[in-house]
Parts: structure tokens; C-alpha cells; sequence
């Protein structure tokens, strides 16, 4: 037997509703079943099964944005008292169980109450105690004593007629004042079968739920546990139960006060009223939410068995005297505890799972404008967790990773995971630790998306669940408090319920951010800032020119040293320590040694290095700690596709853009523009000076000024900036600090 047609065994259609009747149909076509699985399923309520229903309901599914799955046939059969072994039911990834349970309160009762049958049972005094209880005397009562039988494999059932609905409670009691039975006012009814009631009042026109003039009472009805421990379970509720009913079978019926102001506000309560039974212990007949609902009328027999009063006005005075109670006593809440209780046995703190930065089980927000690379962060994360190896120079705790992927399609979130990979130059032994789930136009609000995470993730000993990016799964307004405060309540959860971190990351709000402390920058709410346990900032660096070329010079004089080194083992002999650091001296020097194919492969190698250079960004990562001391601020370079720690310190000087006025940025871009160009002329002629100098012989002023293409008096005035002067004697052109002999 497969998983959904185990789930059927276990679920009774009698016991649902029309809309969980119809949901299961849903479900059963979603998962790819027909129509006949639905019918023959349905069969088992012979009271309300019509040939050719299923049939044409199931015509009506054309599919929807949020199906009912099998996850929903699932919650009926637990909700029917199906425990479930976790061997047997698997769903996949997208199934999702129908109901929300937290939050709900639960109560224990171990013990039966025994009922106490009446010794002088009057079936009149038994129908005006429970009219008089219920009912004022200008209200409809509805009430059925005539039958109709079906035969079911060779048992008669006797089903309920629609009855009587046109007199008034005061009319009924009046009339069983003077008559000496109750079938001369209520008429006859079948001692196998009983009679019945309905417990609000009507309009006197019908006996359906739009009849129901006021929403008084519910029905409280189980039969799947013994009598005595369903009077105990009603009992230690407390429930605002107006009168309590033997219905002389397997029951008691207990009519509950809801005082509902309308249809709407009768299904919540009724909703939340059978959580509450049920998760007490109290498997609620759900086909009893209906507010026209029959009930069992006591004053009659049934089987030779007498239905009659237990208790009236029992528990709590109304349903918000209950609410209350009921929401007091099962909040979930911690009790306080003493400091001094604990202060020599302090729990141990969690280990870290970001040496320095994070805790297992705590919560990070990484906070960063677009195009800073944050996902491209978070996968380098992901890499340095699966394999225990360092992520922005911070160790990590080796471990399963869970990353939920709403924004890119599966393909490219795959292929940016190896092109990573590949980038960090890490061993990939651990990459099984990594779970994807691939969420993109599928992502529902986190409140509905935490449960369903919580239940897929539950058995996989995760360390940390990285969630990308938020605003995806946002719920509210992202500029109210309250409302982020519930959002990211849903982070404490996953935390809570898998015992592992959450790690999520949102945008820089508009604007320069250089005024700004680093918990101030994302968009939004201060909730952002203040709830995780570790914020970590990004944001950019301005580049200068000047840094992109020397960053240029270095990459450009590593490679002109890797194909030199190929062809001369040992050439210190001839190039010094300076010009190794020279990129058009290396490259004048690999022009002279290497074979002419293999200098016009380094020069292609050199224009990629420059393009991939001028690619970079500069950004800085600052954090906001709860757990740990305060880091200094790191700088990196994002070097398409991650992210390396500048160790030069080249970065260390430059500043977060901030929000100076337009006309005085223009004011310091015009004066930087011109010292750009002065340094630009230096430039020009350090490196044809450099170029000139031949043989350890330097060169002249004229020969600079030839290579140069500029006349002699320019170049005098560049070399005067760039510190250079003439030898008297020798004309040749020499740097100040060289000698005391000047021109």
C-alpha cells in the first residue's frame, strides 16, 4: 500500500466537513489519482454519499497557485488520531501539511469521571430544563422525532427527518406543562432512534445555517474514547459548556457557550475550540461545527438506554471568561528562575559557528546595497561551513547546510555554487553537506514559509539555514516595527525547532550610507538591527585611479615573473629588487628573454589581468555584535565571483561615500581631477625616464624629452614635480636625493 492510500485507511469521510470532503478530492487529483480512488473513498459516509457527485465536483479542479497536496491529506488522518511512524510517510519537498497547530493550548486528564445515571428520570422536566437553559421564550426551537431508515450490509440506521421548527421555546414549555407525555407536544419518536435537537435559535422559516438567528452555542461531540474520560477531559477544560448531554450511546454532548456576533466569528471560535479539545486528548466530531447542528434531546430513550441532563452551567461563565483562562494557563512561557540557583552551574554557551562573529543556533543578518555580491557572500559561506575552512578570515564550524534559494533559477544558483567553488581554490570533499532548496516563484510570506521549512528540515541536522534574501518572504510593511517584530519571529522559530543558526540577508535603504552607523544602513525598520544576534555590514569603497594601477602594476608584474621564471630559473642576477616591481621594466625584460610567441601570450594574459582589475570593487565589512567583542572593520575586493581580504592595506584609507551635497562633490571631483592629471604628467615621465634608462647609464633630458615627443621646456617642468634634476656635469637626468652636485 503506497503512502496516500495508507493515509485514506486512516481518515473517515463522515468526520469532515464538505470543504475537508472537497479537499481531499483536491489533494487525491494533485497527487495523481482519479476520480474513482475519490468515489470509492467517499462510500464510507453512506449518510451523505450521492452517486455522481465526486464525479462532477472533480470536473471543478483546474488546478491552482497554492494546491492542496498530500501534506493536507496527512494532517486529516493525524487530526483523526493516526499517529504516524516517521519510516512510513515521506512527502517531497513540495508537499504541505494544511494546518497551522502552534500556539494552540493543551491539557492532560488522566482520569475518567464516572456519570451518574437519574433515579427519578422525568423525560418532560428533562425537555423544559434544557429548553429553559438554552433558549429565551420568544425563540424558534428546532427539534426531530420522526426517522428514516437505511439499510447498511444488513443493519438498520435511523436517520434524523428535517423536523419541526415553527414553535417557540415558551410555546413548548407551556404546552409540556399541562400534557403528561412529551410525544403529546414533541410528537412520537422510535425508542431505537431516539430524538434530536438544535441548539440555536431559528427564524422559524428552515433549519439550515442561514436560518440561525443568533450564534449562541457549539456542539462538543467525541465517541472515539470512553464516556467517563470525555466527561473528565470537558470538565478540566473548563469549558463555558451550558448544558451537558448523554446522548444514550457512545457520547456526551456538551453544548458550548460561543456568543458569536456573527457567522464569521462562530467558525473561528468553533475553530479554535476543537484545536483546543483535540489537542487535549478530545478527538472532536468536525462534522458538528455546523451552528444548525442536530444534538441529542434529552427526555427520550434510545436502545433502551435513556438520554438525559449529566450537568448544566458548568465550567467557565462565557467564552471570554475561557479565552482568556485558557491562553493564561497554556502560553508556552518559561517560568522565572533564580540567578543564585544557577550561578555556580552556568549552561554552557553554544559553540560558535563563525569563530568570533556568530553562535550556533543564533541569527545573522548580512545587510549590503545591490551588486555588492551578498549572495556570492553567503555561497562562500556555505563552502566555508560544508568544508570547516575560514570565510572573511573567520574559521567555521564544519557542518550541514541548508540554503534557501528565492531568487535565482536552479540552474544558475547550481553552476554559481561550483563557479565558487572552483574561485576559492578549496577542496570540495564535504559538498554533500549542502542542501539547496530552489524556491524562486514559489516563495510564499515567511510566516506560512517556517512551518513548511521547519518540517522539511527537521531530520537534517542542519547547523545553519541560510535564507536568500528576504525581501522575498517579507509580511508587512518593512517601515513598522510591530510588523518586522512578527517577521523576524519566524527566524526565532526555525532556530528554536531545528536548533541550528538562520542567516538571511537584506538591502542598504536609499542613499549614501557613509554618515550612517553600520546597524542604521538596512532598509527599513530598526528591527533589522537590533534583533539578529550578529549584523555584518557591507558597503562600498570608492576606487581611486591610482589604486586600480597599482593593483594593475602587481598583477601585471606577477604574471610577466611566471613566464619569465618558465625560460630563466635565476634572473635576479640581472633584474633588481625595484624593477620587480615594475611592470614596464618586466615587460621590456620578458620582451628581451621569451620566444616572440610566447611574450605575444603574456601580453593577452596582461590585457585580461587589466580588464579584470578595472572589474573590481572595494567594500568593507564592518559588524554589530551581540555575542562577541566588536571586529575591526575588514576591506575586501570582490573579484567576480567572490570576495578576498585585502592584505595590503591599500584599502585602509578610503572612505564610505556619504551624503555631501551634489555642488561640493562637484567641487572636490574638479580639484581630485586636477591633481589626477599633475600625478598623470609624474606618470608619463617616470616611465619614460624608466624606458630611457639603458645599461645603468641614465638618460638626458634631451633623450626623455625625444622619447616623449614633448618639448624640453615641458618636460624640465615635469621632472621639477616628479623630483628629478641634471648632472652638471654629465647632463644626465638624476633623482635629487641622488646627489649634492645640481643644476
Amino acid at each position: 500500500m503506497n503512502d496516500i492510500e495508507q493515509l485514506l485507511e486512516h481518515i473517515d469521510p463522515a468526520k469532515l466537513n464538505y470543504q475537508e470532503w472537497v479537499n481531499v478530492g483536491m489533494a487525491l487529483k494533485h497527487e495523481g489519482y482519479s476520480v474513482t480512488d475519490w468515489d470509492k473513498w467517499s462510500r464510507k459516509d453512506a449518510g451523505r454519499y450521492h452517486s455522481g457527485k465526486c464525479e462532477k465536483k472533480w470536473q471543478s479542479f483546474n488546478g491552482s497557485a497554492s494546491p492542496v497536496t498530500g501534506g493536507t491529506l496527512f494532517q486529516y488522518a493525524k487530526d483523526q488520531g493516526w499517529t504516524p511512524q516517521h519510516e512510513d510517510i515521506t512527502f517531497d519537498w513540495d508537499s504541505e501539511i494544511s494546518r497551522e497547530t502552534d500556539d494552540i493550548p493543551f491539557i492532560n486528564s488522566n482520569e475518567g469521571i464516572k456519570l451518574s445515571e437519574p433515579e427519578n428520570w422525568d423525560p418532560k422536566n428533562e425537555v423544559i430544563r434544557y429548553l429553559e437553559t438554552l433558549f429565551d421564550a420568544n425563540d424558534n426551537v428546532g427539534y426531530v422525532t420522526e426517522t428514516w431508515e437505511k439499510n447498511e450490509d444488513g443493519n438498520v440506521k435511523y436517520l434524523p427527518t428535517k423536523g419541526s421548527c415553527s414553535r417557540t421555546a415558551g410555546d413548548l414549555i407551556k404546552e409540556l406543562n399541562k400534557c403528561s407525555e412529551i410525544q403529546d407536544v414533541l410528537g412520537d419518536y422510535k425508542p431505537e432512534a431516539g430524538a434530536w435537537v438544535r441548539f440555536n435559535p431559528l427564524d422559524g422559516k428552515g433549519v439550515k445555517n442561514e436560518n440561525v438567528t443568533e450564534f449562541r452555542y457549539a456542539l462538543v461531540e467525541s465517541d472515539s474514547m470512553p464516556v467517563e474520560s470525555q466527561n473528565a477531559v470537558l470538565r478540566e477544560l473548563e469549558l463555558p459548556i451550558a448544558i451537558l448531554v448523554y446522548s444514550g450511546g457512545k457520547s456526551l454532548h456538551a453544548i458550548v457557550k460561543i456568543d458569536a456576533a456573527d457567522y464569521d466569528e462562530y467558525r473561528k471560535r468553533v475553530s479554535y475550540l476543537y484545536d483546543v479539545c483535540r489537542k487535549s486528548g478530545l478527538d472532536v466530531d468536525k462534522a458538528n461545527r455546523n451552528p444548525s447542528r442536530l444534538s441529542r434531546l434529552p427526555g427520550v430513550t434510545r436502545n433502551g438506554k435513556k438520554q438525559y441532563i449529566v450537568d448544566t452551567n458548568i465550567g467557565k461563565e462565557s467564552w471570554d471568561e475561557w479565552y482568556n483562562w485558557i491562553e493564561k494557563i497554556n502560553d508556552d512561557l518559561p517560568e522565572p528562575e533564580s540567578l543564585s540557583a544557577e550561578w555556580d552551574h552556568l549552561p554552557e554557551l553554544s559553540p560558535p559557528l563563525i569563530d568570533g562573529v556568530l553562535r550556533q543556533g543564533h541569527k545573522m543578518l548580512l545587510a549590503g546595497p545591490s551588486k555588492a555580491g551578498k549572495s556570492y557572500a553567503l555561497i562562500e559561506l556555505c563552502c566555508a561551513i560544508a568544508e570547516g575552512t575560514e570565510w572573511f578570515g573567520f574559521k567555521c564550524t564544519r557542518g550541514r547546510i541548508l540554503y534557501v534559494n528565492l531568487e535565482l533559477d536552479r540552474a544558475s544558483c547550481l553552476h554559481r555554487f561550483k563557479d565558487v567553488y572552483s574561485a576559492l581554490d578549496i577542496p570540495c570533499d564535504h559538498i554533500g553537506n549542502i542542501d539547496i532548496w530552489n524556491l524562486r516563484g514559489k516563495s510564499i510570506p515567511m510566516d506560512k514559509l517556517a512551518p513548511k521549512l521547519i518540517r522539511r528540515a527537521s531530520s537534517k541536522n542542519y547547523i545553519a539555514v541560510i535564507i536568500d534574501p528576504i525581501y522575498k518572504v517579507i509580511t508587512g510593511d518593512e517601515n513598522s516595527a510591530d510588523q518586522m517584530a512578527h517577521f523576524c519571529n519566524q527566524f526565532d522559530k526555525v532556530c528554536n525547532e531545528l536548533g541550528c543558526a538562520v542567516i538571511y540577508c537584506h538591502h542598504h535603504s536609499k542613499g549614501g550610507q557613509g554618515g550612517k552607523k553600520s546597524m542604521d544602513r538596512a532598509s527599513g525598520s530598526g528591527v533589522f538591527a537590533r534583533d539578529p544576534d550578529a549584523l555584518l555590514d557591507l558597503t562600498e569603497l570608492p576606487l581611486k585611479d591610482s589604486i586600480l594601477k597599482e593593483n594593475y602594476n602587481k598583477a601585471g608584474c606577477d604574471i610577466c615573473l611566471k613566464w619569465i621564471t618558465r625560460f630563466e630559473n635565476d634572473f635576479t642576477e640581472n633584474v633588481s629588487r625595484d624593477d620587480v616591481l615594475s611592470l614596464s621594466k618586466m615587460k621590456e625584460y620578458a620582451r628581451q628573454k621569451l620566444p616572440e610567441q610566447s611574450y605575444a601570450l603574456l601580453c593577452n594574459e596582461l590585457k585580461k589581468a587589466e580588464k579584470d582589475v578595472n572589474r573590481r570593487t572595494a567594500w568593507r565589512i564592518e559588524g554589530t555584535l551581540r555575542e562577541f567583542a566588536a571586529f575591526e572593520p575588514i576591506n575586501l575586493w570582490f573579484d567576480y565571483p567572490i570576495h578576498n581580504v585585502d592584505q595590503s592595506g591599500i584599502l585602509n584609507d578610503l572612505q564610505v561615500e556619504d551624503n555631501t551635497p551634489p555642488w561640493q562633490r562637484a567641487v572636490e571631483k574638479h580639484k581630485e581631477s586636477a591633481k589626477k592629471t599633475r600625478l598623470s604628467n609624474i606618470e608619463k615621465f617616470e616611465q619614460a625616464y624608466n624606458e630611457c634608462y639603458l645599461d645603468d647609464v641614465p638618460p638626458t633630458m634631451q633623450e626623455i624629452a625625444d622619447y616623449l615627443d614633448k618639448p624640453i621646456n615641458t618636460v624640465r617642468d615635469w621632472a621639477k614635480k616628479a623630483g628629478y634634476t641634471v648632472k652638471k656635469n654629465t647632463k644626465f637626468v638624476i633623482k635629487e636625493d641622488d646627489t649634492s652636485d645640481e643644476q
